[in-house]
């Protein structure tokens, strides 16, 4: 699983010109599903998610979490992050899952992320044509990939 983290003020995700999902100060999460993922990259990387230390505390150092701050998530399924630019100048997306497989880990991430905070996590909606409206607070932006966090 790859999740693109920012730090926000306030996002949201719109779909057919109607916001579906929102959150303010916390996490915008884009989330790609591969397919060699399964339950266990979910639990790793919400888990980490959750307690990743990325908001400021009162000397103005990254040492608070979402759980700390009881910030809000917004998080939004997007296969192109596992897109293959390697050949050619048209990426591919066979490493991405396949849709039923990648709607059920996008899901089960967004429930254990819900769990891990004690509240609801905002989604986009899966498979949609959506529009993502991110307000940067930093700017903090950072790459997991729940397989460095596997161990093996």
């Amino acid at each position: 699983m790859i999740a693109v983290l920012q730090r926000v003020s306030h996002a949201s995700v719109t779909v057919e010109e109607k916001i579906v999902g929102k959150c303010e100060k916390g996490l915008a999460i884009l989330l790609g599903v591969s397919g060699e993922d399964t339950e266990k990259d979910a639990q790793v990387l919400s888990a980490k998610i959750a307690k990743l230390r990325v908001f400021n505390d009162e000397n103005d150092k990254m040492n608070l979490s979402l759980l700390d701050i009881g910030g809000e998530a917004l998080v939004v399924s997007n296969f192109t992050l596992l897109a293959n630019y390697k050949h050619g100048n048209r990426p591919d997306y066979l490493a991405a899952a396949a849709p039923a497989v990648a709607e059920k880990l996008y899901e089960e991430f967004c429930r254990l992320l819900s769990l891990q905070l004690g509240k609801p996590v905002e989604t986009g909606v899966f498979g949609a044509e959506m529009k993502v409206d991110i307000a940067g607070d930093g700017p903090i932006t950072i790459v997991m990939d729940s397989k460095v966090l596997i161990k093996k």
